[in-house]
């Protein structure tokens, strides 16, 4: 019988401590989190990263547990479990200093993630998880080994000090999906020395590296999608903001599921936007998801 394709989120897995309290998180983590929970046991999810053999590495996989995420690959390690000190502004708008050396850090390529590659619809991954020589092997080898058929999504989460142009190249050619925020367009551009609107340069790098689809997401404004010649730009939905922690992570979960449905792109931008908007209105990352149907 041949094994169900599966959805991915790869990298860090992370604490992120709020001034009130911690919070489970890592973007590949609340992208498993709120596909599984959108979802609703349609396809199974799994995250692809490292722990702690520690109390916070054991709540974590709880949580992932609780989400309905498999974490048999999750990796036990002697390295803390990652966290991240989060701020928040008088907007809800976040910032970030995590922690070096985390267990996420040094991922390592096995025969079991080569057999979960081989069955991946969609897989997740960004910079941050890529910090580290090790876990960034590890990332770009489960991402090449991936069916040619799945989504490859690059969720570029720029976390300064973490920027590197070389990663983001190479990144970048490993996708077939990018998805950005308003902060990150500019760095994109003047890498790649694009100019014009913000359809423009989503344009430019769509068919500069052959991405089937390019999202922006632009908080309070709202977000933008290309895909082929398409072009869909919803303004923002009116929320009344508690924090903005994962929201940009729930709108690639919507997205890669929207994908995976077959659903027109302004359907896909709109559901994107309400469980983007949905997040916002929540404290953490990953609350638990309503029906978008």
């Amino acid at each position: 019988m041949k094994e169900q394709s599966v959805v991915i989120g790869i990298g860090e897995v992370l604490w992120d401590m709020f001034p009130d309290g911690a919070r489970f998180g890592g973007a590949p983590a609340n992208f498993a989190c709120s596909f599984a929970g959108l979802a609703k046991g349609r396809w199974p999810v799994a995250v692809v990263s490292a722990v702690g053999e520690d109390e916070l590495g054991e709540k974590a996989v709880q949580s992932l547990v609780e989400h309905h995420v498999d974490v048999q690959h999750v990796s036990r390690m002697r390295q803390s479990t990652g966290q991240v000190h989060v701020r928040l502004n008088d907007r809800g708008h976040a910032s970030y200093e995590f922690a070096t050396e985390s267990a996420w850090d040094y991922l390592e390529w096995s025969y079991t993630l080569q057999h979960l590659a081989s069955r991946t619809a969609v897989v997740c991954f960004g910079t941050l998880g890529q910090r580290h020589a090790t876990s960034r092997e590890t990332i770009r080898r489960f991402v090449t080994e991936t069916p040619s058929s799945a989504l490859r999504i690059f969720d570029i989460n720029i976390r300064k000090p973490y920027i590197d142009n070389a990663l983001i190249l190479d990144s970048m050619q490993l996708a077939n999906v990018l998805k950005m925020n308003q902060d990150e367009l500019p760095v994109l551009a003047e890498l790649y020395q694009l100019s014009g609107s913000d359809a423009s340069i989503l344009k430019q790098l769509q068919s500069k590296f052959s991405l089937q689809l390019v999202a922006l997401t632009r908080g309070e404004a709202g977000a933008l999608i290309v895909r082929g010649e398409e072009i869909c730009d919803l303004p923002g939905i009116q929320t009344q903001v508690v924090d903005t922690v994962g929201a940009g992570d729930a709108f690639t979960a919507m997205v890669a599921l929207g994908l995976l449905q077959g659903l027109d792109l302004d359907t896909i931008n709109r559901k994107a936007c309400q469980v983007a908007s949905f997040v916002c209105m929540h404290s953490g990352a990953t609350p638990r998801m309503p029906d978008y149907e």
